[in-house]
């Protein structure tokens, strides 16, 4: 079996960023802070929410830690992408690798200061804290990359016990 190339990891993760960035610049420039659109009323929202803290609006006050964590992060994918071992994990990373990158150029050009920015959140489903597409692709990118590790887990053990 061919191992998928890093490039493909990279050009999704850019994809995401693009989409990211795209999505959180039209809302910072189309509506006011607090400001809540209902697209399918009582189900989906535009709602423009300004988050200095992790998921949830967590810690709320350790913006710059969040920055620290999110560069650590990337960096890993991004010297463990030059090998993924499956197309599965690769998507995982290249998802996960967007996202980080997202969030983390918004802590870093957003206010209120460099590397403490405020990350912009705007997709609200009502009974689920306010999230934007990077924090949409970390999430699929670990679900994925769970999946991904029980796969190759099986097939490895699949090969161990084959005569």
């Amino acid at each position: 079996m061919t191992r998928p190339r890093p490039g493909a990891l990279f050009a999704l993760a850019s994809v995401i960023i693009v989409l990211d960035q795209a999505t959180k610049q039209l809302v910072v420039s189309t509506m006011v802070e607090g400001e809540s659109i209902p697209v399918l009323d009582g189900i989906l929202h535009w709602t423009f929410v300004r988050n200095p803290g992790a998921a949830f609006s967590l810690f709320t006050n350790l913006p710059w830690l969040f920055t620290i964590l999110a560069t650590g992060i990337s960096i890993i994918i991004a010297v463990s992408a030059r090998k993924p071992r499956s197309a599965g994990s690769a998507v995982a990373l290249g998802l996960v690798l967007g996202g980080a990158v997202g969030n983390l150029v918004d802590r870093v050009i957003r206010e209120p200061a460099v590397f403490r920015g405020h990350v912009i959140d705007f997709i609200d489903l009502r009974v689920w804290p306010t999230f934007n597409i990077a924090d949409s692709a970390v999430v699929v990118g670990c679900a994925l990359l769970i999946v991904a590790s029980i796969r190759e887990e099986r097939a490895a053990r699949h090969l161990e016990a084959a005569p």
